[in-house]
Parts: C-alpha cells; structure tokens; sequence
C-alpha cells in the first residue's frame, strides 16, 4: 500500500498529460484523436480516484494511522495548506464538470460542451498539476526522514 501515492502522482501527471494532448487534439481539428485522449483522461483520473480512496481507506480504517503529516516548517507550511486546500476543492468541483462535459461531447452537443469544456479544462489540469505537487511537497521535498 505504501506505492499508492506514487501511483496516484502518476495518474494525476498521466490525466494532465493527456488533458493538454487533448486540446491540442482538438484546436488542430483532429476530433477523434481528441475524443481518444480525453476519455484516456478519464480512465486514468477514475483509476487515480479508485487508488486515492484504497489508500487513505487502509491508512485509516485498516492501520489507523490517519491522513500523512505535512512534515514542511516556515513558509513551506502556508503554501503548502494552500495549494492542498484550493486542489481538495476544486477537485470536487472537477467531477461533475467532467461528467456533463463528457455526457454532452458523447452526444454531439458540441455547442454546450464547448462552453462547459471552457471552465472544464484549466480546472481539471489544474487539480492534476497541484496533485503532483501535493505528492512532491508530502513524500519527497519536506518529508520526515524515515
């Protein structure tokens, strides 16, 4: 259990990866690359969604240890509760646009899913960015020494 963070990194990079590989898709015109790429970042930000609630499900119901401490002092801590609180909130937001986004792309109303995709794609890639972030300041940058 202790590689699910990691993988979770991995799957956040992997749907802001193919978030931008979508759009790029999509302003060359290349709609079914775009159509392609866009449900891969679903698939992958569903599976990190999945590993996300394993891990801290094991972390707290089955060791009991509770949610990873911010190790960081200083400003670290300030940026960090920052960046943790603006991602935890916008990626509860990023759900239910993802969805309407994807219901209304799947039944060619390209017109309101246009619109949507327009507040839809600096949010999400934005939670996944910060996701890693979050797992760099957490695990690596300011962790306690083992």
């Amino acid at each position: 259990m202790n590689h699910l963070p990691s993988v979770n990194a991995s799957l956040n990079a992997l749907s802001g990866v193919l978030v931008v590989a979508g759009y790029a898709a999509i302003r060359n015109r290349k709609i079914a690359l775009h159509k392609t790429l866009m449900l891969a970042a679903v698939a992958s930000s569903t599976i990190f969604l999945a590993c996300y609630l394993t891990y801290h499900y094991y972390r707290t119901r089955i060791t009991g240890l509770g949610p990873t401490k911010f190790a960081g002092q200083g400003l670290s801590r300030p940026i960090y509760f920052t960046i943790l609180t603006t991602h935890t909130i916008l990626a509860v937001v990023t759900v239910p646009l993802v969805i309407i986004t994807v219901i209304r792309g799947l039944r060619s109303n390209f017109e309101k899913h246009k619109r949507i995709a327009r507040w839809t794609l600096p949010i999400w890639l934005y939670v996944s960015v910060t996701g890693v972030i979050v797992y760099f300041m957490l695990y690596h940058w300011f962790a306690k020494p083992a």
